[in-house]
Protein backbone atom coordinates (compact mmCIF):
# COMPACT_ATOMS: atom_id res chain seq x y z
CA UNK A 1 0.00 0.00 0.00
CA UNK A 2 1.47 3.53 -0.76
CA UNK A 3 2.18 5.31 2.72
CA UNK A 4 0.02 8.52 3.32
CA UNK A 5 0.96 12.22 1.66
CA UNK A 6 1.93 14.40 4.12
CA UNK A 7 -0.64 16.88 5.09
CA UNK A 8 0.49 20.08 4.32
CA UNK A 9 -0.01 24.16 5.63
CA UNK A 10 0.89 26.47 3.53
CA UNK A 11 1.53 29.96 5.59
CA UNK A 12 0.78 32.84 3.08
CA UNK A 13 -0.84 31.06 0.50
CA UNK A 14 -2.65 34.23 -0.84
CA UNK A 15 0.49 35.67 -2.14
CA UNK A 16 2.01 35.44 -5.20
CA UNK A 17 3.80 32.26 -5.43
CA UNK A 18 1.86 30.75 -2.43
CA UNK A 19 -1.47 30.43 -4.38
CA UNK A 20 0.66 28.20 -6.90
CA UNK A 21 1.74 26.31 -4.13
CA UNK A 22 -1.60 25.80 -1.94
CA UNK A 23 -2.88 24.74 -5.34
CA UNK A 24 -0.28 22.05 -6.35
CA UNK A 25 0.11 20.68 -3.23
CA UNK A 26 -4.27 20.13 -3.69
CA UNK A 27 -3.50 18.43 -7.32
CA UNK A 28 -1.00 16.26 -6.01
CA UNK A 29 -3.21 15.09 -3.28
CA UNK A 30 -2.28 15.98 -0.24
CA UNK A 31 -4.52 17.01 2.24
CA UNK A 32 -3.60 20.74 2.08
CA UNK A 33 -4.78 23.33 4.71
CA UNK A 34 -3.79 26.89 3.72
CA UNK A 35 -3.74 29.71 6.81
CA UNK A 36 -5.76 32.55 6.50
CA UNK A 37 -5.54 35.90 8.54
CA UNK A 38 -9.21 37.13 9.12
CA UNK A 39 -8.66 40.44 7.36
CA UNK A 40 -8.17 38.53 4.19
CA UNK A 41 -11.14 36.29 4.77
CA UNK A 42 -13.03 39.10 4.30
CA UNK A 43 -11.14 40.82 1.64
CA UNK A 44 -13.24 41.23 -1.33
CA UNK A 45 -9.88 41.02 -3.88
CA UNK A 46 -9.40 37.34 -2.45
CA UNK A 47 -12.60 36.05 -2.61
CA UNK A 48 -12.42 34.23 -5.77
CA UNK A 49 -8.64 32.74 -5.02
CA UNK A 50 -10.07 31.30 -1.48
CA UNK A 51 -13.43 30.05 -2.82
CA UNK A 52 -10.79 28.71 -6.03
CA UNK A 53 -8.73 26.73 -3.03
CA UNK A 54 -12.27 25.43 -1.20
CA UNK A 55 -13.29 24.16 -4.81
CA UNK A 56 -9.91 22.03 -4.61
CA UNK A 57 -10.47 20.55 -1.95
CA UNK A 58 -8.29 22.81 0.62
CA UNK A 59 -9.12 23.55 3.94
CA UNK A 60 -8.49 26.91 4.91
CA UNK A 61 -7.56 27.48 8.27
CA UNK A 62 -8.04 30.99 10.36
CA UNK A 63 -4.92 32.22 12.81
CA UNK A 64 -2.46 34.63 12.15
CA UNK A 65 1.05 34.58 12.40
CA UNK A 66 0.62 37.13 14.99
CA UNK A 67 -1.23 34.93 17.44
CA UNK A 68 0.76 32.51 18.45
CA UNK A 69 -2.18 29.88 19.75
CA UNK A 70 -4.32 29.84 16.30
CA UNK A 71 -0.58 29.21 15.01
CA UNK A 72 0.34 25.89 17.32
CA UNK A 73 -3.45 25.29 16.49
CA UNK A 74 -2.84 25.16 12.49
CA UNK A 75 0.44 23.42 12.76
CA UNK A 76 -0.59 20.30 15.13
CA UNK A 77 -2.84 19.76 12.28
CA UNK A 78 -0.41 18.33 9.86
CA UNK A 79 3.08 17.12 9.37
CA UNK A 80 5.24 20.00 6.76
CA UNK A 81 4.54 23.19 6.89
CA UNK A 82 5.40 25.64 3.78
CA UNK A 83 5.96 29.67 4.59
CA UNK A 84 5.66 31.70 1.50
CA UNK A 85 5.16 34.99 3.28
CA UNK A 86 6.07 38.25 2.09
CA UNK A 87 9.44 40.24 2.06
CA UNK A 88 8.20 42.41 4.81
CA UNK A 89 7.62 39.26 7.23
CA UNK A 90 10.65 37.39 6.51
CA UNK A 91 12.12 38.16 9.80
CA UNK A 92 8.63 37.27 11.53
CA UNK A 93 9.14 33.74 10.25
CA UNK A 94 10.77 32.72 13.73
CA UNK A 95 7.42 32.85 15.17
CA UNK A 96 6.71 30.13 12.98
CA UNK A 97 9.79 28.03 14.07
CA UNK A 98 8.33 29.17 17.87
CA UNK A 99 5.27 27.53 17.08
CA UNK A 100 6.19 24.09 15.33
CA UNK A 101 8.79 24.05 18.31
CA UNK A 102 5.45 24.06 20.33
CA UNK A 103 3.87 22.08 18.29
CA UNK A 104 6.48 18.96 18.40
CA UNK A 105 4.91 17.12 15.41
CA UNK A 106 6.46 18.95 12.42
CA UNK A 107 8.50 16.79 10.24
CA UNK A 108 9.63 19.53 8.26
CA UNK A 109 9.58 23.22 7.20
CA UNK A 110 9.96 25.34 3.97
CA UNK A 111 11.08 28.33 4.85
CA UNK A 112 10.01 31.66 2.30
CA UNK A 113 12.96 31.13 0.26
CA UNK A 114 12.13 30.71 -3.31
CA UNK A 115 13.93 32.93 -5.70
CA UNK A 116 18.47 33.25 -5.90
CA UNK A 117 20.27 30.85 -3.27
CA UNK A 118 20.85 33.63 -0.68
CA UNK A 119 23.77 31.60 0.80
CA UNK A 120 25.77 31.91 -2.36
CA UNK A 121 25.63 35.38 -4.25
CA UNK A 122 27.59 38.63 -4.41
CA UNK A 123 24.00 40.39 -3.37
CA UNK A 124 24.54 44.10 -3.61
CA UNK A 125 20.83 46.29 -1.73
CA UNK A 126 18.52 47.03 -1.20
CA UNK A 127 18.57 43.61 -1.61
CA UNK A 128 21.20 42.63 -0.31
CA UNK A 129 19.59 42.80 3.90
CA UNK A 130 16.47 41.01 2.20
CA UNK A 131 18.54 38.03 1.78
CA UNK A 132 21.00 38.61 4.80
CA UNK A 133 17.16 38.21 6.82
CA UNK A 134 16.05 34.97 4.42
CA UNK A 135 19.91 34.01 5.47
CA UNK A 136 19.23 34.41 9.08
CA UNK A 137 16.03 32.47 9.17
CA UNK A 138 17.70 29.50 7.31
CA UNK A 139 20.75 29.52 9.99
CA UNK A 140 17.58 29.77 12.60
CA UNK A 141 15.86 26.68 11.25
CA UNK A 142 19.20 24.82 11.14
CA UNK A 143 19.66 25.46 14.70
CA UNK A 144 16.41 24.10 15.68
CA UNK A 145 17.00 21.37 14.47
CA UNK A 146 13.57 20.86 12.68
CA UNK A 147 13.92 19.12 9.62
CA UNK A 148 13.69 21.41 6.16
CA UNK A 149 14.24 21.93 2.86
CA UNK A 150 15.38 25.62 1.41
CA UNK A 151 13.65 25.96 -2.42
CA UNK A 152 16.16 27.73 -4.40
CA UNK A 153 13.87 28.05 -7.94
CA UNK A 154 15.86 31.08 -9.25
CA UNK A 155 14.07 33.61 -11.48
CA UNK A 156 10.18 33.62 -11.63
CA UNK A 157 9.52 33.10 -15.08
CA UNK A 158 5.99 35.28 -14.58
CA UNK A 159 8.54 38.64 -13.63
CA UNK A 160 11.76 37.68 -15.86
CA UNK A 161 10.06 37.01 -19.59
CA UNK A 162 7.43 39.16 -20.09
CA UNK A 163 9.46 42.12 -20.52
CA UNK A 164 12.77 39.86 -22.03
CA UNK A 165 14.11 40.33 -18.79
CA UNK A 166 14.55 44.52 -19.48
CA UNK A 167 13.66 46.33 -16.06
CA UNK A 168 11.00 48.84 -16.70
CA UNK A 169 9.12 46.99 -19.57
CA UNK A 170 8.49 44.88 -22.70
CA UNK A 171 11.20 46.36 -25.45
CA UNK A 172 9.99 47.58 -28.48
CA UNK A 173 12.61 48.04 -30.75
CA UNK A 174 15.54 48.22 -28.47
CA UNK A 175 16.93 46.48 -25.19
CA UNK A 176 18.91 47.39 -22.53
CA UNK A 177 21.18 44.26 -21.29
CA UNK A 178 23.20 44.60 -18.17
CA UNK A 179 27.08 43.72 -18.46
CA UNK A 180 28.02 41.80 -21.44
CA UNK A 181 24.81 39.46 -21.54
CA UNK A 182 27.02 36.09 -21.39
CA UNK A 183 26.43 35.01 -17.50
CA UNK A 184 23.32 32.04 -17.85
CA UNK A 185 20.23 32.60 -15.80
CA UNK A 186 17.38 30.33 -15.22
CA UNK A 187 13.85 31.59 -15.46
CA UNK A 188 11.13 28.60 -14.49
CA UNK A 189 7.23 28.96 -14.52
CA UNK A 190 5.75 29.33 -10.50
CA UNK A 191 3.66 26.61 -11.53
CA UNK A 192 6.40 24.33 -12.24
CA UNK A 193 8.37 25.76 -9.24
CA UNK A 194 5.54 24.82 -7.24
CA UNK A 195 4.90 21.33 -8.44
CA UNK A 196 8.58 20.76 -7.65
CA UNK A 197 8.47 21.71 -4.21
CA UNK A 198 5.53 19.17 -3.46
CA UNK A 199 7.18 16.65 -4.95
CA UNK A 200 9.67 17.33 -2.14
CA UNK A 201 7.71 17.32 0.69
CA UNK A 202 7.26 13.68 1.22
CA UNK A 203 11.10 12.87 -0.64
CA UNK A 204 14.14 12.07 1.97
CA UNK A 205 16.52 12.90 -0.88
CA UNK A 206 15.67 16.66 -0.29
CA UNK A 207 15.56 16.45 3.92
CA UNK A 208 17.87 18.92 5.67
CA UNK A 209 19.25 19.93 1.55
CA UNK A 210 18.58 22.97 -0.42
CA UNK A 211 16.32 21.91 -3.50
CA UNK A 212 17.87 23.86 -6.71
CA UNK A 213 15.46 24.12 -9.77
CA UNK A 214 17.80 23.52 -12.81
CA UNK A 215 15.39 22.34 -15.72
CA UNK A 216 17.73 22.32 -18.53
CA UNK A 217 15.34 23.74 -21.13
CA UNK A 218 15.06 27.23 -18.21
CA UNK A 219 18.53 27.87 -19.12
CA UNK A 220 19.68 31.06 -20.69
CA UNK A 221 21.97 33.93 -21.17
CA UNK A 222 20.38 37.86 -22.11
CA UNK A 223 21.70 37.09 -25.18
CA UNK A 224 20.30 33.77 -26.18
CA UNK A 225 16.90 34.96 -24.75
CA UNK A 226 17.26 37.94 -27.18
CA UNK A 227 17.84 36.31 -30.13
CA UNK A 228 15.22 33.28 -29.42
CA UNK A 229 12.39 36.15 -28.90
CA UNK A 230 14.21 37.57 -32.61
CA UNK A 231 14.09 34.12 -33.50
CA UNK A 232 10.07 34.06 -32.70
CA UNK A 233 9.07 37.51 -33.66
CA UNK A 234 11.35 37.58 -36.99
CA UNK A 235 12.50 41.25 -35.78
CA UNK A 236 15.66 42.13 -34.86
CA UNK A 237 16.28 44.29 -31.45
CA UNK A 238 19.02 47.17 -31.05
CA UNK A 239 21.15 46.16 -28.05
CA UNK A 240 22.04 48.69 -25.48
CA UNK A 241 24.48 47.31 -22.66
CA UNK A 242 25.44 48.84 -19.80
CA UNK A 243 28.87 48.19 -17.97
CA UNK A 244 28.94 46.74 -14.90
CA UNK A 245 29.98 49.98 -13.11
CA UNK A 246 26.73 52.28 -14.77
CA UNK A 247 24.70 49.03 -13.60
CA UNK A 248 25.61 49.80 -9.90
CA UNK A 249 25.33 53.83 -10.18
CA UNK A 250 21.88 52.66 -11.62
CA UNK A 251 20.98 50.78 -8.74
CA UNK A 252 22.04 53.43 -6.02
CA UNK A 253 20.05 56.31 -7.71
CA UNK A 254 17.03 54.35 -8.90
CA UNK A 255 13.68 54.72 -6.39
CA UNK A 256 11.98 51.76 -5.08
CA UNK A 257 10.69 49.02 -6.78
CA UNK A 258 13.09 50.06 -9.87
CA UNK A 259 16.43 49.29 -7.45
CA UNK A 260 14.85 46.14 -6.58
CA UNK A 261 14.25 44.58 -10.03
CA UNK A 262 18.02 46.07 -11.07
CA UNK A 263 19.76 44.73 -8.27
CA UNK A 264 18.41 41.54 -8.76
CA UNK A 265 18.80 41.55 -12.79
CA UNK A 266 22.72 42.73 -11.67
CA UNK A 267 22.74 39.34 -9.56
CA UNK A 268 21.53 37.31 -12.42
CA UNK A 269 22.16 38.96 -15.85
CA UNK A 270 25.59 40.38 -14.73
CA UNK A 271 27.21 38.28 -11.58
CA UNK A 272 25.39 34.81 -13.03
CA UNK A 273 24.49 33.96 -9.37
CA UNK A 274 22.21 31.06 -11.13
CA UNK A 275 24.29 29.12 -12.60
CA UNK A 276 27.97 30.17 -10.96
CA UNK A 277 28.51 27.81 -8.68
CA UNK A 278 28.44 23.61 -8.60
CA UNK A 279 25.32 21.49 -6.70
CA UNK A 280 27.76 19.93 -3.68
CA UNK A 281 25.43 16.42 -2.96
CA UNK A 282 26.82 17.74 1.17
CA UNK A 283 24.23 21.24 0.80
CA UNK A 284 22.21 20.37 -2.50
CA UNK A 285 20.12 18.44 -4.84
CA UNK A 286 18.77 19.22 -8.25
CA UNK A 287 14.69 19.46 -8.83
CA UNK A 288 14.77 18.34 -12.65
CA UNK A 289 16.95 15.20 -12.22
CA UNK A 290 15.18 14.20 -8.83
CA UNK A 291 12.04 14.42 -10.34
CA UNK A 292 12.61 13.57 -14.41
CA UNK A 293 8.51 13.01 -14.57
CA UNK A 294 7.47 16.55 -14.36
CA UNK A 295 6.25 18.03 -17.38
CA UNK A 296 8.06 21.43 -16.55
CA UNK A 297 7.74 24.21 -19.62
CA UNK A 298 10.53 25.44 -21.31
CA UNK A 299 11.86 28.43 -21.83
CA UNK A 300 11.00 28.31 -25.60
CA UNK A 301 7.32 27.57 -25.01
CA UNK A 302 7.22 29.94 -22.26
CA UNK A 303 7.78 33.13 -24.11
CA UNK A 304 5.24 32.26 -26.21
CA UNK A 305 2.95 33.27 -23.47
CA UNK A 306 4.24 36.92 -23.86
CA UNK A 307 4.30 37.66 -27.51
Amino acid sequence: MASEKSKVLIIGGTGYIGKFIVHASAKLGHPTFALVRAATASDPAKTELINGFKSAGVTIVHGDLYDHESLVKAIKQVDVVISTVGFMQLADQTKIIDAIKQAGNIKKFYTSDFGLDVDRGHAVEPVKSTFATKAQIRRAVEASGIGYTFVSSNYFAGYALPTLGQVGGPPTDKIVILGDGNPKGIFVAEEDIATYTIKSVDDPRTLNKILYLRPPGNIYSHNELVALWEKKTGKTLEKIYVPEDEVLKKIQESPIPLNIMLAINYLVFVKGDNTNFEIEPSFGVEASELYPDVKYTPVDELLNRFI
